[in-house]
This record gives structure tokens, sequence and C-alpha cells, in this order.
């Protein structure tokens, strides 16, 4: 009886720590400042990058700076990183050197976010709610790295680790999608109202994931969508 109830408990305690499921109109809720909350996400596809989409939506309370996506390798932990700089807006980074987006805040609301790079020209395109900013350039020629620590609600200053609680997001993540591929205009505007390429690297409705501290899922407070996949 005694090894049966510690094999529960074991499968308990393993299944609130991992999953692998359709996070549909689910969100990540992150209610404090902590250097200790965190989702980790495992990618399906483990090849290097010459190019990438990340879409995802945001909604932060918080006065500071803090991190929105963060993919590390161990030659690089800011492999890629989305982050926004409290007072100059989002930066996008991509093997550490970084564009800057400029904005006077953010958004109170609820905000949907696709940043896209590709290798071939090094261009660099930040979507907001479906909107284009000015694009940039960032990294032509470069490859992005294999076996990524890939984390949500922090800032990695090493591989897997080094978070800083004044860098950490307060507020819900949700419908994180990542492509291996620039997607179209035509494609992030569909996404944004709630069409579904595919993801081949990171796909929200099936999601490999791990969450530390205190992240609790909660249903999403943007706009639900149940469209369909292409």
């Amino acid at each position: 009886m005694e090894k049966l109830l510690w094999c529960f408990l074991i499968t308990i305690s393993f299944s609130q720590a991992f999953g692998h499921e359709d996070m549909s109109k689910q969100a990540f809720v992150f209610p404090g400042a902590s250097a200790t909350a965190y989702v980790s996400l495992e990618a399906e596809s483990k090849k290097p990058l010459e190019a990438f989409t990340v879409c995802l939506y945001a909604h932060a309370d918080v006065s500071r700076s803090f991190s929105i996506f963060s993919y590390a390798t161990k030659t690089s932990f800011n492999e890629i990183l989305l982050f926004w700089t409290r007072g100059k807006g989002f930066s996008i980074a991509v093997g550490g050197p970084e564009v800057l987006f400029s904005a006077s805040e953010i958004p109170e609301v609820p905000t949907h976010i696709c940043a896209t790079w590709e290798s071939a020209t090094g261009i660099v395109e930040l979507w907001l709610d479906g909107k284009p900013r000015v694009r940039k350039s960032l990294q032509k020629g470069y490859t992005v790295g294999t076996n990524a620590s890939i984390i949500l609600g922090q800032e990695q200053d090493s591989y897997g680790g080094g978070f800083d609680m004044n860098q950490s997001l307060v507020g819900d993540i949700g419908d994180v999608d990542m492509w291996d591929f620039v997607l179209s205009p035509e494609q992030i505007n569909a996404v944004y109202v709630g069409r579904v390429f595919s993801p081949n690297v990171l796909n929200w409705r099936a999601l490999q994931y791990e969450t530390r501290g205190d992240v609790f899922i909660k249903p999403q407070l943007w706009p639900l969508t149940d469209c369909c996949e292409s």
C-alpha cells in the first residue's frame, strides 16, 4: 500500500510540473515579481534557424523593463530575446546584438506581438496587434544555434538561469507560437485574428512545457478565437 501511494504521489508531482497539451484559450499568469517563477518550453524542432517568427499575446502590469521571450543557447544567452525597456520600447536581439523599436509606454491592454528575422537579409520585423513597425536590420548571415533553453517570464543571463526579479514579467502571456521561417504579412494578420499556420518550433495547441514557482494557468483575457488551422 505504501509503495502504491508513493508511486501515486510521484505521478501527481510529475503531471503538475510537466505538460504537453492543447493550451487554446489558456494563458500563463505571473502574478508577482519573482526570480524563481518561469515557464520552460521545449522546442519541437532542434535544428539551427536561418529564420524565425515568434508570435504571442502579452499583458503586463509593471512600470519597469521586463523580458517577454528568452531563447538562450550555451554560446549566446540572448540568442533570441524579446524585451521591453521602460522609456525606450521593444527590443529584439539575435545572437547578442539587438535593435530597438521605440515606444513610450507599454500598452495597458493585452497586446499581440510578432517578431520575425531572416539570416539572408538580416531583416527584423515587429508587429503589434497586426500592425507593422518600420523594418530594421540585424545579424545578416547569422545562424541561430541549437539545443535552446526557451523561457517565458524571465531573461536568461546564463543558460537556463541567471534570473533577475527586476526583469521578470508580471502579467499574462499566451498563444505562443514559433516557426522556422518568416510569416508573410497576410499570415501574420491571419494569426492575429486567430488563424493558425501549423507552427513547427513551438505550438500553443500542442505545447510541451514546465512551470516553476508561482505561475498559474488561467483563461485568456484577450479576445477568444476558435479559427481554422492551415
